[in-house]
Protein backbone atom coordinates (compact mmCIF):
# COMPACT_ATOMS: atom_id res chain seq x y z
CA UNK A 1 0.00 0.00 0.00
CA UNK A 2 1.50 3.57 -0.86
CA UNK A 3 1.92 6.02 1.74
CA UNK A 4 -0.41 7.94 0.81
CA UNK A 5 -3.48 5.60 1.02
CA UNK A 6 -2.22 4.77 4.23
CA UNK A 7 -5.31 4.30 6.46
CA UNK A 8 -5.59 3.36 9.93
CA UNK A 9 -8.99 1.30 9.84
CA UNK A 10 -6.51 -1.97 8.65
CA UNK A 11 -9.01 -5.11 9.50
CA UNK A 12 -6.74 -7.33 11.98
CA UNK A 13 -3.31 -6.92 13.93
CA UNK A 14 -1.86 -10.14 15.85
CA UNK A 15 -3.34 -10.72 18.51
CA UNK A 16 -0.16 -11.21 20.96
CA UNK A 17 3.36 -10.95 20.27
CA UNK A 18 6.08 -11.55 22.84
CA UNK A 19 7.75 -8.03 22.27
CA UNK A 20 4.72 -6.35 23.34
CA UNK A 21 4.44 -8.62 26.35
CA UNK A 22 8.17 -7.07 26.88
CA UNK A 23 7.48 -3.46 26.27
CA UNK A 24 4.14 -3.63 28.74
CA UNK A 25 7.28 -5.36 31.55
CA UNK A 26 9.12 -2.71 31.01
CA UNK A 27 6.62 0.00 31.15
CA UNK A 28 4.86 -1.23 34.15
CA UNK A 29 8.61 -1.25 35.96
CA UNK A 30 8.89 2.23 35.31
CA UNK A 31 5.47 3.03 36.06
CA UNK A 32 5.74 1.21 39.94
CA UNK A 33 9.87 2.05 40.13
CA UNK A 34 8.13 6.01 39.78
CA UNK A 35 5.77 5.67 42.63
CA UNK A 36 8.24 3.93 44.71
CA UNK A 37 11.32 6.35 44.49
CA UNK A 38 9.28 9.56 44.83
CA UNK A 39 7.20 8.15 47.82
CA UNK A 40 10.80 7.14 49.25
CA UNK A 41 12.65 10.00 48.32
CA UNK A 42 9.46 12.01 50.10
CA UNK A 43 9.88 10.25 53.19
CA UNK A 44 13.35 10.72 53.47
CA UNK A 45 13.54 14.11 52.89
CA UNK A 46 16.17 13.62 50.11
CA UNK A 47 17.03 12.03 47.12
CA UNK A 48 19.13 9.27 46.21
CA UNK A 49 21.07 7.57 43.49
CA UNK A 50 17.56 5.70 41.63
CA UNK A 51 16.50 9.57 41.30
CA UNK A 52 18.49 9.76 38.06
CA UNK A 53 16.89 6.92 36.54
CA UNK A 54 13.69 7.07 36.61
CA UNK A 55 13.79 11.13 35.36
CA UNK A 56 15.52 9.49 32.45
CA UNK A 57 12.41 7.71 31.70
CA UNK A 58 10.01 10.49 32.31
CA UNK A 59 9.67 11.80 28.63
CA UNK A 60 8.39 8.39 27.77
CA UNK A 61 7.07 6.56 30.71
CA UNK A 62 3.40 6.99 30.15
CA UNK A 63 3.23 7.52 26.48
CA UNK A 64 4.77 4.53 25.81
CA UNK A 65 1.63 2.37 28.09
CA UNK A 66 -0.71 4.35 25.87
CA UNK A 67 1.15 3.89 22.20
CA UNK A 68 1.09 0.17 23.46
CA UNK A 69 -2.86 0.27 24.48
CA UNK A 70 -3.67 1.44 21.29
CA UNK A 71 -2.00 -0.97 19.04
CA UNK A 72 -5.30 -3.61 18.90
CA UNK A 73 -7.87 -1.14 18.95
CA UNK A 74 -8.55 -1.99 15.18
CA UNK A 75 -9.21 -5.34 16.42
CA UNK A 76 -12.63 -4.40 18.11
CA UNK A 77 -13.83 -1.39 16.58
CA UNK A 78 -16.20 -3.16 13.92
CA UNK A 79 -17.71 -4.87 17.09
CA UNK A 80 -21.25 -4.03 18.41
CA UNK A 81 -21.80 -1.14 20.67
CA UNK A 82 -23.01 -3.61 23.36
CA UNK A 83 -19.70 -5.91 23.54
CA UNK A 84 -17.28 -3.19 22.48
CA UNK A 85 -18.55 -0.97 25.89
CA UNK A 86 -18.30 -4.80 27.72
CA UNK A 87 -14.79 -5.41 27.14
CA UNK A 88 -13.76 -1.72 26.69
CA UNK A 89 -15.31 0.30 29.72
CA UNK A 90 -17.19 -2.61 31.91
CA UNK A 91 -14.17 -4.28 32.13
CA UNK A 92 -12.03 -1.43 33.33
CA UNK A 93 -14.78 0.28 35.22
CA UNK A 94 -14.80 -2.88 37.68
CA UNK A 95 -11.44 -2.83 38.27
CA UNK A 96 -11.73 0.78 39.05
CA UNK A 97 -14.48 1.04 41.69
CA UNK A 98 -13.39 -2.76 42.90
CA UNK A 99 -9.65 -1.38 43.32
CA UNK A 100 -10.86 1.77 43.86
CA UNK A 101 -12.97 0.60 47.17
CA UNK A 102 -9.78 -1.57 48.39
CA UNK A 103 -7.33 1.29 48.21
CA UNK A 104 -10.17 3.88 50.52
CA UNK A 105 -10.23 0.53 52.47
CA UNK A 106 -6.83 0.93 53.17
CA UNK A 107 -6.68 4.81 53.67
CA UNK A 108 -10.54 5.38 55.21
CA UNK A 109 -9.14 5.17 59.12
CA UNK A 110 -6.38 7.85 58.33
CA UNK A 111 -8.21 10.21 56.35
CA UNK A 112 -11.21 9.83 58.76
CA UNK A 113 -8.90 11.24 62.05
CA UNK A 114 -7.52 13.55 59.47
CA UNK A 115 -10.67 14.89 57.50
CA UNK A 116 -13.65 13.42 58.76
CA UNK A 117 -16.28 10.82 58.09
CA UNK A 118 -17.96 12.92 55.89
CA UNK A 119 -15.07 14.37 54.03
CA UNK A 120 -13.71 10.94 53.44
CA UNK A 121 -17.22 9.68 51.96
CA UNK A 122 -17.23 12.45 50.17
CA UNK A 123 -13.25 12.05 48.78
CA UNK A 124 -14.80 8.32 47.74
CA UNK A 125 -17.23 9.79 45.79
CA UNK A 126 -15.52 12.08 44.28
CA UNK A 127 -13.51 9.56 42.49
CA UNK A 128 -15.71 8.29 40.25
CA UNK A 129 -15.78 11.81 38.43
CA UNK A 130 -11.94 12.28 39.87
CA UNK A 131 -9.73 9.33 39.19
CA UNK A 132 -8.69 8.68 42.36
CA UNK A 133 -4.11 8.08 42.73
CA UNK A 134 -2.30 5.74 40.92
CA UNK A 135 -5.61 4.27 39.31
CA UNK A 136 -6.29 7.06 36.72
CA UNK A 137 -4.53 5.12 33.95
CA UNK A 138 -7.70 2.64 33.87
CA UNK A 139 -9.81 5.52 34.04
CA UNK A 140 -8.69 7.29 31.27
CA UNK A 141 -8.11 4.21 28.96
CA UNK A 142 -11.62 3.55 29.01
CA UNK A 143 -12.57 7.42 27.83
CA UNK A 144 -9.72 6.63 25.59
CA UNK A 145 -11.40 3.16 23.72
CA UNK A 146 -15.14 5.13 23.62
CA UNK A 147 -13.87 8.37 21.80
CA UNK A 148 -11.57 6.65 19.18
CA UNK A 149 -15.28 3.96 18.38
CA UNK A 150 -16.75 6.71 18.69
CA UNK A 151 -14.45 8.63 15.77
CA UNK A 152 -14.40 5.53 14.09
CA UNK A 153 -18.23 5.40 13.16
CA UNK A 154 -18.30 8.93 12.65
CA UNK A 155 -15.80 8.38 9.83
CA UNK A 156 -13.67 11.01 11.19
CA UNK A 157 -10.03 11.35 8.98
CA UNK A 158 -7.59 10.36 11.11
CA UNK A 159 -5.01 12.92 10.23
CA UNK A 160 -7.17 15.43 11.40
CA UNK A 161 -7.79 13.26 14.74
CA UNK A 162 -4.03 13.18 15.38
CA UNK A 163 -3.30 16.63 14.53
CA UNK A 164 -6.26 18.50 17.01
CA UNK A 165 -4.98 15.39 19.62
CA UNK A 166 -1.46 16.92 18.99
CA UNK A 167 -2.45 20.15 19.61
CA UNK A 168 -4.24 19.44 22.79
CA UNK A 169 -0.99 17.74 24.23
CA UNK A 170 1.40 20.74 23.14
CA UNK A 171 -1.14 23.43 24.03
CA UNK A 172 -0.68 22.09 27.07
CA UNK A 173 -4.33 22.16 28.90
CA UNK A 174 -4.49 22.62 32.80
CA UNK A 175 -8.09 23.10 33.79
CA UNK A 176 -7.35 21.39 36.62
CA UNK A 177 -9.98 19.07 36.31
CA UNK A 178 -7.86 15.85 36.12
CA UNK A 179 -9.41 13.74 33.29
CA UNK A 180 -9.57 16.51 30.65
CA UNK A 181 -6.00 17.29 31.75
CA UNK A 182 -4.90 13.49 31.19
CA UNK A 183 -6.67 12.86 28.13
CA UNK A 184 -5.73 16.43 26.36
CA UNK A 185 -2.08 15.31 27.43
CA UNK A 186 -2.47 11.20 26.56
CA UNK A 187 -4.58 10.67 24.08
CA UNK A 188 -2.33 11.53 20.98
CA UNK A 189 -0.09 8.79 21.78
CA UNK A 190 -2.94 6.54 22.39
CA UNK A 191 -4.15 7.26 18.79
CA UNK A 192 -0.87 7.42 17.81
CA UNK A 193 -0.45 3.56 18.60
CA UNK A 194 -3.99 2.98 16.93
CA UNK A 195 -2.98 4.39 13.67
CA UNK A 196 0.77 3.48 13.30
CA UNK A 197 0.43 0.06 14.47
CA UNK A 198 1.27 -1.67 11.42
CA UNK A 199 4.34 0.31 11.26
CA UNK A 200 5.51 -0.05 14.77
CA UNK A 201 5.04 -3.89 13.73
CA UNK A 202 6.84 -3.89 11.43
CA UNK A 203 9.46 -2.08 12.85
CA UNK A 204 10.08 -4.42 15.64
CA UNK A 205 10.05 -7.32 13.12
CA UNK A 206 12.95 -5.04 10.64
CA UNK A 207 14.96 -4.29 14.42
CA UNK A 208 14.96 -8.44 15.22
CA UNK A 209 16.18 -9.30 11.48
CA UNK A 210 18.87 -5.75 11.61
CA UNK A 211 20.13 -5.77 15.82
CA UNK A 212 23.18 -3.92 15.16
CA UNK A 213 21.19 -0.78 13.20
CA UNK A 214 18.24 -0.67 16.01
CA UNK A 215 21.25 -0.83 18.75
CA UNK A 216 22.96 2.09 17.14
CA UNK A 217 19.06 3.87 16.80
CA UNK A 218 18.60 3.18 20.19
CA UNK A 219 22.18 4.90 21.43
CA UNK A 220 21.20 7.95 19.79
CA UNK A 221 18.36 8.03 21.30
CA UNK A 222 19.22 7.45 25.10
CA UNK A 223 22.03 10.27 24.40
CA UNK A 224 18.93 12.65 22.88
CA UNK A 225 16.82 11.78 25.45
CA UNK A 226 18.91 11.54 28.46
CA UNK A 227 20.03 15.47 27.25
CA UNK A 228 16.81 16.85 27.49
CA UNK A 229 16.25 15.55 30.66
CA UNK A 230 19.97 16.51 32.24
CA UNK A 231 19.21 20.24 30.66
CA UNK A 232 15.54 19.96 32.65
CA UNK A 233 13.89 21.24 28.52
CA UNK A 234 11.73 17.89 28.56
CA UNK A 235 8.36 19.25 29.32
CA UNK A 236 8.32 22.52 26.90
CA UNK A 237 5.74 22.10 24.78
CA UNK A 238 6.51 20.39 21.37
CA UNK A 239 9.60 18.69 22.55
CA UNK A 240 7.40 16.90 25.31
CA UNK A 241 5.18 15.46 22.50
CA UNK A 242 8.47 14.49 19.96
CA UNK A 243 10.46 12.91 23.11
CA UNK A 244 7.16 10.92 24.00
CA UNK A 245 6.55 9.79 20.67
CA UNK A 246 10.95 8.82 20.27
CA UNK A 247 10.57 7.04 23.48
CA UNK A 248 7.67 4.76 21.95
CA UNK A 249 9.83 4.19 19.45
CA UNK A 250 13.05 3.18 21.28
CA UNK A 251 10.47 0.88 23.68
CA UNK A 252 9.35 -0.71 20.32
CA UNK A 253 13.13 -1.50 19.26
CA UNK A 254 14.20 -2.47 23.13
CA UNK A 255 11.27 -5.22 23.48
CA UNK A 256 11.78 -6.52 20.24
CA UNK A 257 15.55 -6.98 20.46
CA UNK A 258 14.69 -8.91 24.45
CA UNK A 259 12.09 -10.88 22.59
CA UNK A 260 13.98 -11.68 19.72
CA UNK A 261 16.89 -12.89 22.33
CA UNK A 262 15.01 -15.22 23.61
CA UNK A 263 15.83 -14.15 27.30
CA UNK A 264 13.87 -12.54 30.10
CA UNK A 265 10.84 -14.58 30.04
CA UNK A 266 9.79 -13.30 33.65
CA UNK A 267 9.79 -9.89 32.49
CA UNK A 268 7.28 -11.11 29.54
CA UNK A 269 5.27 -12.29 32.43
CA UNK A 270 4.84 -9.56 33.79
CA UNK A 271 3.64 -7.60 30.88
CA UNK A 272 1.40 -9.88 29.97
CA UNK A 273 0.13 -9.25 33.92
CA UNK A 274 1.10 -5.93 33.59
CA UNK A 275 -2.55 -4.59 34.79
CA UNK A 276 -2.34 -7.40 37.85
CA UNK A 277 0.81 -5.54 38.92
CA UNK A 278 -0.99 -1.81 38.75
CA UNK A 279 -3.54 -2.39 39.89
CA UNK A 280 -2.21 -4.26 43.35
CA UNK A 281 1.46 -2.65 43.51
CA UNK A 282 -0.05 0.13 46.05
CA UNK A 283 0.07 -1.70 49.07
CA UNK A 284 3.17 -3.58 49.47
CA UNK A 285 4.76 -0.34 48.15
CA UNK A 286 3.32 1.59 51.05
CA UNK A 287 4.03 -1.21 54.02
CA UNK A 288 7.90 -1.22 52.36
CA UNK A 289 8.44 2.93 52.16
CA UNK A 290 7.49 2.22 56.28
CA UNK A 291 9.41 -0.34 56.98
CA UNK A 292 12.33 -0.46 55.91
CA UNK A 293 13.64 3.41 57.17
CA UNK A 294 12.83 1.57 60.44
CA UNK A 295 15.77 -0.89 59.72
CA UNK A 296 18.32 2.08 59.39
CA UNK A 297 20.37 -0.08 57.29
CA UNK A 298 20.16 1.19 53.69
CA UNK A 299 20.50 4.77 51.55
CA UNK A 300 18.14 6.23 50.17
CA UNK A 301 18.53 5.00 47.10
CA UNK A 302 18.83 1.11 48.18
CA UNK A 303 15.40 1.84 49.40
CA UNK A 304 14.11 3.36 47.22
CA UNK A 305 15.12 0.31 45.12
CA UNK A 306 14.01 -2.44 47.47
CA UNK A 307 10.51 -0.38 47.45
CA UNK A 308 10.33 -0.92 44.01
CA UNK A 309 11.15 -4.67 44.10
CA UNK A 310 8.47 -5.26 46.85
CA UNK A 311 5.97 -2.94 44.77
CA UNK A 312 6.57 -5.06 41.71
CA UNK A 313 6.74 -8.54 43.23
CA UNK A 314 3.87 -8.30 45.95
CA UNK A 315 1.60 -8.46 43.35
CA UNK A 316 3.22 -11.08 41.53
CA UNK A 317 3.22 -13.38 44.76
CA UNK A 318 -0.58 -12.47 45.27
CA UNK A 319 -1.50 -13.35 42.18
CA UNK A 320 0.41 -16.78 42.21
CA UNK A 321 -0.84 -17.56 45.46
CA UNK A 322 -4.79 -17.02 43.97
CA UNK A 323 -3.99 -19.24 41.09
CA UNK A 324 -2.42 -21.96 43.28
CA UNK A 325 -5.36 -21.93 45.70
CA UNK A 326 -8.18 -20.93 43.51
CA UNK A 327 -9.53 -18.32 46.05
CA UNK A 328 -10.09 -14.47 45.37
CA UNK A 329 -10.06 -14.32 41.63
CA UNK A 330 -12.41 -11.78 41.68
CA UNK A 331 -9.68 -9.49 42.03
CA UNK A 332 -8.13 -10.09 38.85
CA UNK A 333 -11.24 -11.46 36.75
CA UNK A 334 -14.14 -9.87 36.23
CA UNK A 335 -16.76 -12.49 37.53
CA UNK A 336 -19.72 -13.69 35.39
CA UNK A 337 -22.26 -11.22 36.87
CA UNK A 338 -20.62 -7.65 35.95
CA UNK A 339 -20.55 -8.56 32.35
CA UNK A 340 -23.08 -6.88 29.61
CA UNK A 341 -22.30 -8.98 26.63
CA UNK A 342 -21.93 -12.71 27.04
CA UNK A 343 -20.30 -13.90 23.73
CA UNK A 344 -20.06 -17.59 22.96
CA UNK A 345 -16.21 -17.49 22.78
CA UNK A 346 -16.01 -16.27 26.41
CA UNK A 347 -18.85 -17.91 28.21
CA UNK A 348 -16.48 -18.82 31.38
CA UNK A 349 -16.78 -17.85 35.00
CA UNK A 350 -14.37 -14.45 34.76
CA UNK A 351 -12.31 -12.72 32.40
CA UNK A 352 -9.10 -11.61 33.63
CA UNK A 353 -7.88 -8.19 34.13
CA UNK A 354 -5.64 -8.27 30.71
Amino acid sequence: MAAGSFSPMHPTVPARLDWIDHAKGICIILVVMMHSVFGMELAAGETGWMHPVVQFAAPFRMPDFFLISGLFVANVLDRDWRLYLDRKVVHFLYFYVLWLTIQFAVKAPGMVAELGVEATAGEYLLAFVQPFGTLWFIYLLAIFFVVTKILHGLKVPWQLTLFLAAVLQIAPVETGVYILDYFADRFVFFFAGYVFAPRLFALAALAAEKRSAALGAIAIWACLNGAAVATGSYPLPGLSLALGAAGGVAVVLVSSLLASSGHLSWLRWMGAHSIVIYLAFFFPMAVARLLLPKLGLFDTGTMSLLVTFAAVSGPVVLYLAIERTGLGWFLFRRPAWAHIARPAATKQAGQAAE
